[in-house]
């Protein structure tokens, strides 16, 4: 797999942006997206991508970036197994290296709360219930709270949070 720093990605974006054998994406949820992305970087989330291989293999070059970087990696091993001909490359770091190196971008004014903050309202909450309700109603509603647990574990190794993605797909994330 073939990688980019943002430093590079960067240079390419503004040398290459009117080139139409090259895409640039971001497989960050729609909601994500819209809270901040890099101008001149359309949005394409992770489930999608596999509906756009026609597409994608009229490309030269695919840049590929996230948040982080994970869902990139992971939607350019998902290309390659659908036999997508284009070169994809994958920006290291994501959005939160291309913020720490003072980078710009498109943020548009948010009328609601960042996906991120959802998540962690989310499972505060359900961790506080499940404790709660395992004193005062039956032990057995500690398993929500370990599992949640659980769940906060599995997404800081693996880089995906399915609570993002289930809150991603609710009306006020539209």
């Amino acid at each position: 797999m073939k990688h980019i720093s943002v430093n590079a990605f960067r240079e390419v974006l503004e040398a290459e942006k009117n080139n139409d054998s090259i895409d640039f994406i971001n497989v960050c949820e729609p909601a994500e997206y819209r809270e901040q992305h890099i101008e001149g970087v359309r949005s394409v989330p992770l489930g999608t991508v596999g509906e756009h291989t026609t597409e994608f293999n009229t490309k030269k070059t695919i840049y590929v970036h996230c948040r982080s970087g994970n869902r990139g990696r992971q939607a350019v091993e998902r290309l390659q197994k659908l036999g997508v001909t284009a070169e994809l490359v994958n920006v290291e770091g994501g959005l939160l290296a291309w913020n720490k190196e003072g980078h710009p971008t498109n943020t548009p004014v948010s009328t609601g709360l960042p996906l991120m903050r959802q998540v962690f309202i989310a499972a505060g909450v359900l961790t506080v219930a499940g404790y709660l309700a395992g004193i005062y109603i039956h032990p057995s509603w500690h398993l929500l709270a370990a599992a949640v647990g659980v769940g906060l574990v599995f997404s800081g190794v693996s880089g995906r949070c399915t609570m993002a993605y289930i809150l991603s797909k609710m009306p006020w994330n539209k």
